[in-house]
């Protein structure tokens, strides 16, 4: 069965690629979505509602503390008044005007042997591993995934709650990770903060935890397990992670029990499919997600809606100006996004209205 896609917003957005492969949109619990895009030596935020209407200015901008470190996953305030940046040896809170806030220090992502550190803050070591950070809901809270020096030589990564007003480590999780990068995601609740983290060949590890003003408390989902983690909805009780390998879709209530798993389905006579790493909830009730059958050929790459609750596949989306080679990324609000990087254009759908007699 095909579902038809009706376009309800089209413009023109150089970078734009990051919001729908990457992780420069930031959703919020109240369904706001901002975007976070590097322009030169600034982060450029701009209100995804109006850039699709049109606008064309950034809401707020704000300095690379780092010009030269080009990693790291950053965060900006609910409210846009300052953004905080994850460095390769510091997470810093930087404010509207570029003023550093303050910073939290760390080991360095990309050590070397017999490579002291020079004291140049802009000094960026080789490796290409990079942490994440996230600024809370409400705006109170940084969470930041580091590096740890607990003695000289010593290599320990770290889950850490920051005060947002001054950078003062509340509290931190050991991880027994080796990161090549992370990602944060908030559940919309305003009190639980998931981190995805991923080592390469060596697989991802998917943390959860809360902080309630006095207690760190985590748990995760590692045990034999080796899956993404996707996407959160405030009017959903679970949450939505990916295989590694793109072997199967799962729903997981919050503790990580597994509510409902689908695997790909086969179309036509191609090669056996695999879900690829964009999928999340269109609605509460409706999730999308996109099926890569051939790593050789990015064409039939295609976009599946299923229910929400059971994972059963409700059809496969068909786009008026035919297929549509891109990743997906939906907005929780019934639309979802895609990016024709030929004509650098950011596209947002909708399921097309069923016709009357």
């Amino acid at each position: 069965m095909s579902i038809t896609a009706r376009l309800r917003d089209s413009v023109r957005l150089p970078g734009g690629g990051a919001l729908v492969n990457g992780f420069a949109l930031e959703s919020r619990g109240d369904g706001s979505c901002r975007a976070l895009l590097r322009n030169g030596h600034e982060l450029e935020i701009y209100d995804l509602r109006e850039v699709l209407a049109g606008e064309r200015a950034p809401a707020a901008v704000f300095p690379l503390p780092w010009p030269g470190w080009d990693r790291g996953v950053h965060s900006v305030s609910p409210d846009g008044t300052f953004a905080v940046f994850s460095g390769q040896r510091a997470v810093r809170a930087v404010g509207a005007g570029g003023e550093t806030l303050w910073e939290y220090r760390h080991g360095c992502w990309g050590p070397e042997l017999g490579h002291p550190h020079t004291g140049d803050e802009q000094e960026v070591c080789r490796g290409l591993e990079h942490g994440s950070c996230r600024v809370s809901d409400d705006a109170r809270l940084v969470w930041a995934h580091v590096v740890a020096e607990p003695e000289p030589g010593g290599w320990e990564e770290r889950w850490v709650v920051l005060d947002a007003r001054d950078g003062r480590a509340l509290a931190w999780l050991p991880l027994d990770s080796a990161a090549a990068g992370s990602n944060h995601l908030s559940h919309p609740d305003g009190v639980h903060m998931g981190l995805s983290i991923g080592m390469g060949q060596d697989g991802i590890l998917l943390h959860w935890a809360r902080w309630d003003g006095e207690q760190l408390t985590g748990w995760d989902l590692n045990e034999g397990l080796d899956r993404i983690l996707m996407d959160v909805h405030a009017g959903h009780p679970g949450f939505l992670t990916v295989e590694h390998y793109g072997a199967d879709l799962r729903l997981h209530a919050l503790d990580g029990t597994v509510i409902a798993e689908r695997e790909p389905e086969q179309a036509d006579d191609e090669d056996p499919p695999a879900w690829d790493y964009a999928c999340g909830f269109v609605d509460a009730d409706t999730v999308i997600a996109s099926t890569v059958d051939s790593d050789e050929d990015p064409q039939q790459a295609r976009h599946w809606l299923l229910d929400a609750h059971t994972l059963r596949i409700r059809g496969v989306v068909a786009y008026p100006q035919g297929r549509v080679d891109s990743y997906v990324r939906p907005l929780g609000d019934g639309t979802w996004l895609t990016y024709d990087g030929k004509s650098e254009t950011l596209n947002r759908w909708t399921r097309a209205e069923p016709a009357t007699r």
